[in-house]
């Protein structure tokens, strides 16, 4: 799921562009609109909950057989010639967002002063149900503010500073990035080019302690995006399983790593089951993990760790 903005974007075009391309190839549409097949299937998933009402008629009726894309009620929107009204309802709910997020911090402000022009209009069109909106509110939490800054820098083609924690390591550290995608996958994320690491890393937003747009241009170098249509990381149902036990201080590996199982134990612990393709490496795991957590299984593992874990014990000893 790409950075929502870009892709309500794209969705808008691909009404126009489908309507003008009956039968248009899956393939075709994915490279003119520069997305993975994937992610332009998740698209046309979405197109059919879209339309001028919730009516069945006026939704639009488009499929693909995985080749092709077919549109089969392409005149509904033509034929709409009542205009939109919304109800009660719909009304406060769409003021409430829309003040909402003309309050979000890092928004341009002419995109405030669109939305808001466009909130009057809405609060004038709605009359009396404008009211009912009045005395709600919704407040953004911090993530709101780390969203608003890295779809800017999207959007302006500029670079980040940031401080980010990263869990595994219990540390922070600074970074330079140049963002290239925001998506959500459980979490929000932001994918980009990080300088640090000299590699594409992807960053979790509510991880992002400090967040500065700076005025250098972003040029991350053409990197194909990651099909994420099955989550954030995928193992193979083939992958060997490994159960790992963590105290309280080290839950954060369930939230870090995807898994299959993980089981309450007493005192706050955990009992997770995962799969990798690579068991050799959750033994650098284990040694940052210490004392907060094991590998229980498989066996072979687990007595390689506790013998790295004695290794660097007695080369720190020395």
């Amino acid at each position: 799921m790409a950075n929502a903005i870009d892709q309500t974007r794209r969705m808008l075009s691909l009404v126009t562009y489908l309507r003008e391309r009956p039968g248009a190839r899956v393939t075709d549409v994915a490279r003119a609109f520069g997305v993975t097949e994937a992610e332009l299937i998740g698209d046309l998933n979405v197109l059919p909950l879209c339309g001028t009402s919730f009516r069945g008629g006026d939704l639009l009726d488009i499929d693909t057989d995985g080749e092709r894309i077919w549109w089969h009620n392409e005149g509904a929107l033509a034929e709409a010639a009542h205009p939109l009204r919304l109800a009660a309802d719909e009304a406060a709910a769409l003021l409430v967002a829309a003040r909402a997020v003309a309050n979000l911090p890092g928004l341009r402000d002419s995109d405030r002063q669109a939305l808001l022009r466009a909130t009057a209009k809405v609060e004038a069109a709605a009359g009396e149900a404008a009211g009912a909106s009045a005395g709600l509110s919704v407040t953004f939490e911090s993530e709101g503010s780390v969203f608003a800054d890295v779809d800017r820098a999207i959007t302006e083609g500029r670079r980040l500073w940031i401080r980010y924690y990263s869990p595994s390591r219990d540390a922070l550290t600074d970074r330079e990035v140049d963002p290239i995608r925001l998506f959500a996958v459980g979490h929000t994320y932001f994918e980009g080019w990080c300088y640090l690491s000299e590699d594409r890393r992807t960053f979790r937003l509510d991880r992002v302690a400090e967040i500065k747009l700076l005025d250098t241009p972003s040029d991350p170098p053409r990197i194909e995006p990651r099909d994420l249509s099955q989550g954030l990381v995928q193992p193979a149902g083939d992958d060997p399983e490994v159960v790992v036990e963590v105290g309280p201080g080290g839950r954060w590996v369930a939230e870090y790593y995807p898994h299959d199982i993980a089981e309450e134990l007493p005192d706050g612990a955990l009992r997770i089951t995962l799969r990798t393709p690579d068991p050799g490496s959750l033994r650098r795991l284990a040694l940052r993990l210490g004392r907060d957590g094991r590998i229980v299984s498989p066996r072979d593992l687990a007595d390689s760790a506790q013998k790295a874990a004695a290794e660097a014990m007695a080369a720190y000893g020395e």
